[in-house]
């Protein structure tokens, strides 16, 4: 996550096309839960026992599906009003990413108005194993891509990235329970093998530009950083307390990665030669899931802090000389993803546990922050936004997740905001 997506201004009046398969029959779940993974909810990836505080940016599916207070599916009765009604006039059903049954998208890039790319699972319950989805937009339709020459295949894909059309990269797990990485070319993907990514190593995000790739995460306790130079292969030997879950580029010598500590947020910046911690608001049980970047005097970074039990949402902002906090109008809501436009327009995605059957969105327009909530989802579901990615020079976006119907069933979804004609 954290990659360099941006959504330019007048999408708050966007129209919104949410596109929602058809649910699948329930199914047995090995681990006796009744979820299913994503950014904020990805079944195999258990959050590193050294970190007890900050979540990562795929949390275990049996704690992050349900607003606080009570295990079973949230309360459905409640009838919301959209903000806006242009959203909810355009919220309507159509297809997904063509998953199966129990799927969930964690994040999504689009590298043109046809040419997105969505990463993800979906589970393979009949041999006890979730199998990695990556799907792809040609813009008629979204299609599955293979993953080639890897027998033992992929678990779980967190994130994906775009340095250009001919250049993708994905991470996640592998069901050798390795870190995994592949890397696309806008038709085929490979997996890589990266000499160094050892056990214990746990991926979260991944962000690239032409020459340069980074992906973060964490390996016994510590932050994992290990970058590509387009030749090698090479780690940080920056070791701090913590763990790493998104990173963003805006060029070769200048990028920012976020995460925790443990205890507070962390914040690390890479020079062109070396990553360093850099000063952050204190804030304690305060995590940071994702970072967004329009060059060396701007930047954004999203989280949340732990306050009984509840999860009040956290924005930093960076003026070019130090990260301070940002007051949005929401006191509870998960926030997992940043975009904007490169001049100061921002959208966040996440999951509002108040109002649990709207998409759930904010929205910077350079001056003020404003709150989204789409129409209600169909059947009463719940709906977590994952990911959002703007299309480069156009005002349309692309937004990924799942919904959870009553019966705890799980599809994935798909959200395109188009800007009225």
């Amino acid at each position: 996550m954290g990659r360099g997506r941006s959504v330019a201004a007048g999408l708050a009046a966007a129209a919104l096309l949410c596109v929602a398969s058809a649910p699948a029959e329930a199914v047995h779940r090995p681990d006796g839960s009744g979820r299913s993974p994503g950014r904020a909810a990805a079944q195999p990836v258990a959050q590193p026992a050294s970190h007890p505080v900050a979540r990562p940016v795929a949390q275990p599916r049996d704690q992050a599906a349900r607003p606080e207070g009570g295990a079973g599916a949230p309360g459905r009765a409640r009838a919301v009003r959209p903000s806006e009604p242009a959203l909810a006039e355009a919220w309507r059903s159509s297809s997904t990413g063509q998953l199966r049954a129990d799927a969930s998208l964690s994040d999504v890039v689009a590298v043109g108005g046809q040419d997105v790319w969505a990463v993800g699972h979906q589970a393979v319950w009949d041999v006890w194993q979730t199998r990695a989805v990556i799907a792809h937009w040609n813009g008629q339709s979204w299609t599955s891509v293979p993953i080639r020459n890897d027998a033992i295949g992929a678990d779980h894909l967190r994130a994906v990235a775009a340095a250009s059309r001919e250049e993708l990269w994905a991470i996640g797990e592998g069901h050798d329970r390795q870190p995994y990485i592949v890397h696309g070319d806008g038709a085929t993907w490979d997996r890589v093998n990266v000499p160094g990514l050892l056990d214990g190593s746990w991926l979260a995000g991944v962000d690239a530009v032409p020459g340069r790739v980074f992906t973060v995460g964490t390996r016994d306790g510590e932050t994992l950083i290990a970058g590509y130079d387009g030749r090698e292969w090479t780690f940080s030997p920056k070791k701090t307390p913590g763990a790493l879950y998104g990173v963003t580029l805006t060029g070769r010598d200048h990028a920012w990665a976020v995460g925790d500590t443990g205890a507070e947020p962390l914040i690390m910046r890479w020079n062109g030669t070396k990553w360093k911690t850099v000063d952050a608001p204190d804030v304690p049980g305060g995590f940071l899931r994702d970072v967004y970047a329009e060059g060396e005097k701007r930047a954004w970074a999203i989280g949340g802090v732990y306050e009984g039990g509840r999860i009040r949402p956290l924005v930093l902002r960076w003026d070019g000389k130090r990260w301070s906090k940002v007051t949005i109008p929401t006191a509870r809501a998960e926030l997992y993803s940043l975009t904007g436009d490169g001049d100061g327009h921002l959208w966040i995605s996440g999951f509002d546990p108040d109002r649990p059957e709207t998409a759930y969105f904010l929205r910077f327009d350079g001056k003020k922050w404003k709150a989204v909530h789409t129409s209600p989802a169909p059947s009463g579901s719940l709906v977590r936004v994952q990911s959002v990615s703007q299309v480069p020079g156009h005002d349309a976006a692309w937004a990924v997740g799942h919904s959870v119907d009553p019966a705890d069933r799980y599809t994935d979804l798909v959200t395109r905001f188009t800007p009225p004609a």
